[in-house]
């Protein structure tokens, strides 16, 4: 089994006959051989550099930008009360799903991305439909913050430029920072990524703040409620439940996380501390945001700040915005990278020829996610379309079935099971019923506002936020 998982380096013998991308004229075979082995041994130590602390950064802003970006317009539609109640129940069972995966890991140190669980659950078929659906998950989430992306620099510029132009921009920003092919090199970004977020989310609940206490009537004069909105239809609502799991979306790095680290067994350090920081930021940052504003709260919530506080916010969230996009492009192609190059040093991408690999792959990959950006111009749609599609999966349902097919040991209905497994079925309902009712409600709320005219077309230019 273990010499047909892909994905991070591990130790292994090279022959000179696969060497052939990396020889150097005129080396003998023993000199080609002992070269290779000394770059899979470099490359090895490369990839295995991660600890807990930065595990934890690493899986923190990965998730959270465009999740609490989305949040307050998610309470508007379904309330204060159920909006905080799901944000903090599906952040308890995405912790618990988390600790699946992770003793998935532990179990079976050769997986090394959600398609290698795919193999170990359904053969050579798991691992090609768990793969597909990883790297269709990551483009749209890095297409997300594209448009975030362009959405901010629209916002900072005052309109006056296509957005179209501000697309590409932000493409091309997320290209460049996805090169480094290392977590533990993308987390020491991830400390600039998780200050600038939480400063840029600060900046706007203490402006909305003051803005609701100094309008006629002051903080009881905004218009919230604690339940659902009048009039709620079934697409709105399953779109803002959507986009709270979209929210909690960090087990789907965790294998590709968990390969670089040193010590995984310390993984739940990282993820009670990643987990616990998610479901504050979120609560607060939804809840907050929905008192301050009211029902018209627009998502990202950035926009609701008011025109110069906006262009600030947003100014300070454009770290976040990449730095967190281009996380989710090198998980996806440390899966596709490693794939293409099991049999070659490529694959530890220390060599010219490895670093070219790895860029052509890094070039095509943010091109797709652009196109996808264009292709569904609805900020809080494209990302409920994700949660449902994928998230429901990676976070949720997939996690219970591996606990049933991996880790039990003994009957689910045995005493020391008990627990586990109604946590498990909880986690597969949630999963199963968002794949099929988000899927829809998303779709039909596409629809419906790319018909009417709420959103504009795909693939024109638009020159307000």
């Amino acid at each position: 089994m273990n010499d047909q998982i892909t994905g991070a380096p591990k130790h292994e013998k090279y022959e000179s006959s696969n060497m052939s991308d990396d020889q150097v004229f005129g080396e003998g075979e023993v000199e080609q051989t002992a070269r290779a082995k000394q770059i899979a041994k470099d490359g090895d130590a490369h990839f295995h550099r991660l600890g807990w602390k930065r595990l934890a950064v690493v899986t923190i802003v990965e998730a959270i930008a465009l999740g609490a970006l989305s949040l307050p317009q998610a309470y508007a539609v379904l309330g204060m009360f159920p909006g905080v109640l799901l944000t903090v129940g599906l952040g308890a069972v995405s912790i618990f799903t988390s600790y699946i995966v992770g003793q998935v890991k532990l179990k079976h140190p050769e997986v090394a991305s959600y398609a290698d669980a795919g193999r170990l659950l359904l053969g050579r078929v798991g691992y090609e439909i768990f793969g597909a659906a990883l790297v269709l998950e990551l483009v749209m989430v890095v297409g997300s913050h594209a448009l975030t992306g362009s959405i901010a620099l629209i916002n900072i510029n005052g309109g006056h430029v296509c957005s179209i132009v501000f697309s590409a921009v932000s493409a091309i920003i997320l290209l460049i920072l996805a090169i480094p092919p290392s977590f533990s090199e993308v987390a020491i970004l991830g400390y600039i990524d998780f200050a600038s977020i939480l400063i840029a989310i600060g900046i706007t609940i203490i402006a909305t703040g003051i803005q609701a206490g100094d309008q006629t009537g002051g903080m009881s004069a905004v218009d919230w409620s604690a339940w659902p909105k009048e009039d709620l239809s079934f697409s709105e609502a399953f779109v803002a439940v959507s986009n709270i799991i979209f929210a909690f979306s960090f087990a789907i790095g965790q294998f590709s996380f968990m390969d670089e680290m040193h010590s995984p067994q310390e993984y739940m350090k990282s993820i009670w501390a990643s987990g616990t920081i998610q479901i504050c930021i979120y609560t607060l940052t939804g809840a907050l945001c929905y008192a301050f504003i009211g029902k018209d709260v627009q998502s990202p919530a950035l926009l609701s700040a008011g025109p110069l506080i906006s262009k600030i916010a947003f100014g300070i969230a454009l770290p976040v915005i990449f730095i967190s996009g281009s996380i989710n492009t090198t998980v996806a192609l440390r899966y596709i990278h490693g794939r293409m190059f099991k049999n070659s040093v490529l694959r530890y991408i220390n060599t010219v020829a490895g670093w070219a690999s790895w860029i052509v792959l890094v070039f095509i990959f943010t091109i797709i996610a652009w196109i996808i950006a264009e292709a569904i111009p609805i900020f809080s749609d494209l990302l409920s379309l994700a949660s449902a599609l994928f998230v429901s999966g990676f976070s949720f349902w997939i996690p219970a079935v591996m606990w049933f097919c991996l880790l039990r040991v003994g009957s689910p209905f045995a005493k020391e099971n008990l627990a586990t497994s109604a946590a498990c079925l909880l986690a597969f309902v949630i999963g199963i019923v968002t794949l099929g009712a988000g899927s829809y409600a998303t779709i039909a709320d596409i629809i419906k506002l790319t018909t009417n005219g709420s959103a504009h077309s795909p693939f024109t230019c638009r020159s307000t936020s």
